[in-house]
């Protein structure tokens, strides 16, 4: 088949996708989530930087759109609880990082993206330090590769596992946010399992993600570098718009409307999302950084789970 008619065929099933995920109810965010990495497999997306672009704008929209639906006293109370456990989180992944790097024999800048991404946000935090530590294009792909395989795998497993364990709705929020590393795949699992999971977990990762900025700093040092933080802006209108929903009631209309575009925004990303995961994706990633990786999530994850479960 000619490259040409590849792209056709890829583009005709993308634009077919989408327009059911957006007139219709009928794909939910896990079977988006699938039939985009089908895509990506079967087509080998063609145009990764554009669809990378795309899928960041519109998951960032779609979080906006959320904080239309969320009470800012309620993302302050969140906040507030969740900065011990992000904290700690975050720590105890960099410091675990460097060693399953030691024991798997992964290179000092790779790890150190692979340990960002799984400690903060996933692809953001990655792009965000990856200048501060001057890493290749080969570095941040095969880190940007482990961290969306990662993501894709929890969407589908962590709402099996809170259900079997019968996690409340807050318990779930917050292992969602700490363990998942992306702000897609932590929505579109917290939303398979409630509307307080949802808001909480949207909420607490938000937070998590305010660590990029020391991060970078922190980054910038260690590595002898002058990497600039780049703040992710989308968050302060997140709070803008839990703001207007909470003392401007009156359009409560209006914020519900608003609030079921996001929905639709975040199935979207979602769909993109695993589009992006493409079979050139998949060559770029050596065993050693995908099981350093892999082990990196198990172990924060499960930790995570631990504590949540026994401690709130």
């Amino acid at each position: 088949m000619e490259i040409s008619d590849k792209r056709i065929i890829h583009l005709s099933f993308f634009w077919l996708v989408l327009l059911l995920i957006a007139v219709t109810d009928y794909i939910s965010a896990p079977i988006a989530l699938f039939t985009g990495i089908l895509l990506g497999l079967i087509f080998d997306n063609p145009y990764p930087a554009k669809l990378s672009k795309v899928t960041k704008y519109s998951l960032q929209a779609s979080v906006v759109g959320l904080g239309f639906g969320i009470n800012v006293y309620q993302v302050a109370e969140t906040g507030l609880t969740g900065f011990f456990y992000t904290a700690l989180s975050l720590i105890v992944t960099m410091v675990v990082g460097l060693l399953l790097a030691k024991l798997f024999g992964v290179e000092k800048k790779l790890n150190h993206l692979i340990s960002a991404g799984t400690a903060i946000c996933g692809g953001s935090a990655i792009a965000a330090v990856a200048p501060a530590i001057k890493a290749s294009e080969k570095e941040i792909s095969v880190a940007l590769g482990v961290v969306f395989i990662l993501n894709a795998l929890a969407m589908f497993i962590f709402p099996v596992v809170g259900k079997q364990l019968q996690l409340s709705q807050e318990q779930f929020g917050i292992w969602a946010a700490i363990a998942i590393h992306d702000t897609s795949s932590v929505v579109g699992a917290a939303t398979q399992f409630g509307e307080k999971a949802l808001e909480i977990a949207t909420t607490l990762k938000l937070t998590r993600a305010l660590w990029i900025l020391p991060m970078v700093l922190i980054t910038g040092f260690l590595f002898k570098s002058e990497g600039k933080a780049s703040f992710p802006k989308f968050i302060l209108f997140f709070l803008v718009a839990s703001l207007f929903s909470t003392f401007l009631s009156g359009l409560s209309e209006v914020y519900g409307w608003l609030t079921m575009l996001a929905r639709k925004g975040l199935t979207i990303s979602l769909f993109l999302t695993g589009a992006g995961i493409s079979l050139s994706l998949l060559r770029t990633i050596s065993i050693r950084p995908f099981l350093q990786g892999i082990v990196l999530w198990l172990l924060v994850a499960t930790g995570a789970l631990i504590a949540v479960y026994y401690v709130t």
